[in-house]
């Protein structure tokens, strides 16, 4: 999911937005959209929007919903994590939520205050699948035996919230991804603390697998070369974190990967020679994020976002949201090679 601009489609549905400018008459039936409620700087509060909704919404039929900007600067500002939990009653038929959508222009990911989140679950037990964005958040071992996909986008997840998913019920999850990022903003994460996760003691129904954004992204890689639960999965991702040429040669000499139908290594660090010896050794895998063989390293000559060469270059800088062209960044190239490190912070 992009960072840069709101999603036009969530669960399968189209989004409508609901914000304290509403027009009632345009408002479509409840259970065929994804609802995004929104608040406004400086406008009505969350909370308040979410009033008007459960006034002019029949949220007995609401399926899925996206919470949206909220004052998440404010310390006093009830989460919508919470006030979602306390107007649980309402939702009866919930089962898609996305938490603190909010796009890069509103807030960077580390800014976004998170909530625990073991109400939410507790709340909502027929969820089935579940989108968490931001940084602070905790979480206690859940038992939610409908929920198919859970994913927590942030710029350092707390080791806590990691062990609490490999500790929980979760009998039919299919599609897993935790955001690590990194100790700075909060990402304490082990190797250790995924070991549950890897050694595929939990997660019986788990077919795809994400470790990304992380700074020990060389470690995962590591131990993923031996984790048991490999052999299960069909599409791994280990992309937007300090992958190294370290990290997949610990990838191509551990167990085979060639049953992978997809694997993503998108915004690494890895050379093009290695970029090379992925694609030879799995031809039937559709490889994401590499460089293309024979292509000069990236580092000095192209960019890391799309690998392309910097005349044709397309990507936006995830700082001001420009392109290259436009951008005063210096993300994109530079002799510094940590200009490249595109973990999302």
């Amino acid at each position: 999911m992009s960072l840069y601009g709101h999603l036009t489609e969530f669960a399968g549905l189209p989004v409508q937005e609901f914000t304290e400018d509403h027009v009632d008459a345009d408002l479509p039936e409840p259970d065929t959209v994804a609802w995004r409620i929104r608040a406004t700087y400086r406008g009505a509060s969350w909370g308040e929007v979410l009033d008007d909704f459960l006034e002019e919404v029949d949220t007995a039929r609401v399926t899925t919903l996206i919470t949206g900007y909220w004052d998440y600067l404010s310390e006093d500002a009830e989460h919508p994590a919470d006030l979602l939990a306390e107007a649980a009653h309402r939702f009866p038929a919930l089962r898609n939520v996305f938490v603190s959508e909010l796009a890069q222009e509103e807030a960077e990911i580390s800014w976004i205050r998170g909530a625990d989140l073991t109400g939410l679950f507790d709340a909502f037990p027929g969820l089935e699948r579940v989108t968490v964005r931001g940084n602070r958040m905790t979480l206690t071992p859940i038992g939610s035996p409908h929920l198919r996909e859970l994913r927590f986008e942030s710029g350092g997840l707390p080791g806590a919230v990691v062990r609490a998913v490999a500790a929980g019920d979760l009998p039919n999850l299919e599609h897993l991804e935790l955001w690590l990022g990194v100790a700075e903003y909060g990402g304490d994460a082990t190797v250790a603390d995924l070991e549950p996760i890897l050694s595929g003691e939990r997660l019986p129904a788990l077919r795809h697998l994400g470790l990304m954004n992380s700074e020990i992204q060389d470690e995962i890689a590591q131990v993923i070369a031996a984790a048991p639960v490999v052999a299960r999965l069909e599409s791994l991702d280990l992309s937007m974190g300090l992958l190294s040429d370290r990290g997949v040669e610990a990838l191509l000499s551990g167990q085979p990967l060639t049953h992978l139908r997809t694997l993503d290594l998108g915004n690494s660090r890895m050379s093009g020679d290695m970029g090379a010896r992925l694609r030879a050794a799995l031809p039937e895998t559709t490889l994401v994020g590499l460089p293309r063989p024979g292509e000069a390293d990236r580092v000095e000559n192209g960019c890391l976002g799309c690998h392309e060469a910097v005349a044709d270059c397309e990507c936006y800088c995830r700082s001001c949201g420009e392109t290259r062209e436009g951008c005063p960044c210096a993300f994109f190239l530079s002799e510094d090679d940590e200009w490249y490190v595109r973990v999302t912070e």
